[in-house]
């Protein structure tokens, strides 16, 4: 009997640490698999940041290193400088690449840095207790904005996609979900997208990956899912904000 689907060779086999519902473990997946399509052998290393996924040094089957909160695209820049024919990537979410971390990005974007940048964006701090993010929606409730995120002292939800997508260093910027079937397979493309990009000597790319936190914002996962669509989305538009491959 033919085999028609097996687990990927770039997971270990470690049981996932994160809530039941929660998106990073089909995230994990995709990255996987789109680092074992590549054909980079092991030439591949991935940066964990501070959040959820701190620990995804534990689960992805590839060289790791662990960063500060925030400091992940600082430490990828150095690996890529030093390995330039490595297939180098960042793992972050919202709270650590859009807060703490806003300055590395932005910076390594301007200087088209040869690096991947997968960013999940929850709209809420995961694994700090469910706090306000940059990008926690006005109106959305968390522990540190009980009555709702007010515009007028929290200012809007900050959109890292669009922003980066006028940065002239970089090169690949989308953003997706993986809230049912067909956006999953789409997420994949894009992220095999931008590891294809890096391994021909391109700028910057960033795939931006909605997701939901059903712990902490309350919810059942079947809830979390709706409310991303019905809210998230809408802020947060889906598609390519920048492909200067495609140009």
């Amino acid at each position: 009997m033919s085999v028609v689907f097996e687990k990927t060779s770039y997971l270990t086999d470690k049981q996932f640490h994160y809530c039941p519902g929660c998106n990073h473990g089909i995230i994990h997946r995709l990255v996987a698999e789109a680092l074992e399509e590549s054909g980079m052998g092991g030439n591949i290393v991935g940066v964990a940041p501070v959040g959820c996924s701190v620990f995804a040094y534990d689960y992805f089957n590839v060289d790791m290193i662990e960063a500060a909160h925030g400091r992940a695209p600082a430490v990828a820049t150095g690996v890529k400088r030093v390995k330039p024919d490595a297939l180098v990537f960042t793992y972050q979410g919202d709270g650590d690449l859009a807060s703490i971390g806003t300055a590395e990005i932005v910076h390594v974007a301007h200087r088209g840095e040869k690096i991947t940048t997968i960013f999940v964006n929850n709209a809420i701090y995961g694994m700090t207790g469910g706090q306000m993010a940059p990008t926690s929606l006005v109106g959305q409730k968390t522990t540190t904005s009980p009555y709702g995120r007010n515009e007028d002292w929290c200012g809007a939800p900050i959109k890292m996609s669009e922003m980066l997508a006028q940065v002239p260093g970089s090169y690949y910027i989308e953003r997706c979900a993986v809230n049912n079937n067909a956006n999953i397979l789409k997420t994949k493309k894009a992220i095999k997208k931008a590891f294809k990009y890096q391994m021909e000597g391109k700028g910057f790319c960033m795939v931006e990956v909605l997701s939901t936190c059903p712990t902490n914002w309350g919810l059942s996962p079947v809830e979390s899912l709706k409310w991303l669509e019905e809210n998230m989305m809408p802020y947060y538009p889906l598609g390519v904000y920048k492909d200067k491959g495609a140009e």
